[in-house]
């Protein structure tokens, strides 16, 4: 059944993503200041039945201080053009406050070209996508912060990590520089993280289990790694302060992830 713009959006509203505090803290609301993600699986609150697959946006808020609060509202299967057409954006607009931040990370389902509910072509339609994410967040007086995507697991035979995305980083890049956006190079980072791990360790970061073996969505570890650069690039941006971060340097435990029941 073919469902309503106005349809969509009421539903995405009754399913509004969990919002996350840096743990061990208690937040007050009248202090704080949101950190939205909008994005695809990579980054998305994945719940028990999924588990081991863990987003980065499920360990960002470990390395965040206690007046940032991360609300998740990356999902599954979702292109730049999908999210805002469900009416997904919608609802974080809804929600910014001056303030805030919006990290905008989408280009894995971008790349569908047989799929017409979520292809952008990536110096066009990509690029005004993600436009009205930038400046539907500066409109509210929150800060837009593009993140090109996160790598997949992929090596040539020499054993060297090559990239996936095709023209969609670089087009994210050109609009960054031209929209004076703040930019965190998930892509270029992931990239050489998995070129310094090699084809074997990178196994233990991605969701490799005794019946999958997944390229694309992480484990806890990959998660952890992922959330650091993420972190550490917020950081070097100065979109945040060091008062704003933690545990940059620091092992966080695994076992810090938790996937809960998914809403019935």
């Amino acid at each position: 059944m073919s469902l309503t713009r106005r349809q969509v959006t009421t539903a995405a509203l009754s399913a509004v993503p969990l919002a996350f505090a840096a743990p061990e803290t208690a937040v007050s609301h009248a202090r704080s200041r949101t950190l939205f993600i909008a994005g695809d699986s990579t980054a998305a609150q994945k719940y028990a039945p999924a588990a081991p697959e863990t987003g980065w946006g499920m360990a960002l808020p470990f390395f965040l201080h206690k007046d940032l609060i991360v609300a998740n509202h990356a999902v599954n299967g979702r292109s730049s053009k999908s999210f805002v057409d469900e009416g997904r954006l919608d609802v974080v607009l809804g929600a910014i406050r001056p303030g805030d931040f919006l990290i905008i990370q989408f280009a894995h389902n971008d790349e569908k070209a047989d799929d017409p509910t979520r292809y952008t072509e990536p110096w066009t339609t990509y690029q005004d996508y993600l436009r009205q994410y930038v400046d539907g967040a500066r409109a509210r007086g929150a800060r837009p912060v593009l993140a090109t995507p996160v790598e997949r697991r992929r090596f040539d035979a020499g054993g060297n990590a090559v990239p996936s995305h095709g023209d969609y980083p670089a087009a994210m890049r050109a609009l960054a520089k031209e929209e004076r956006v703040a930019l965190l190079d998930l892509q270029a980072l992931s990239l050489a993280l998995w070129q310094r791990l090699g084809v074997e360790e990178t196994k233990t970061y991605f969701n490799w289990t005794a019946t999958e073996q997944d390229n694309t969505h992480f484990n806890p570890p990959g998660a952890i790694a992922v959330a650091r650069l993420v972190a550490q690039e917020l950081l070097r941006t100065r979109v945040l302060a060091p008062r704003d971060v933690r545990r940059l340097d620091e092992e966080i435990p695994a076992s810090w992830i938790t996937w809960p029941q998914a809403a019935a």
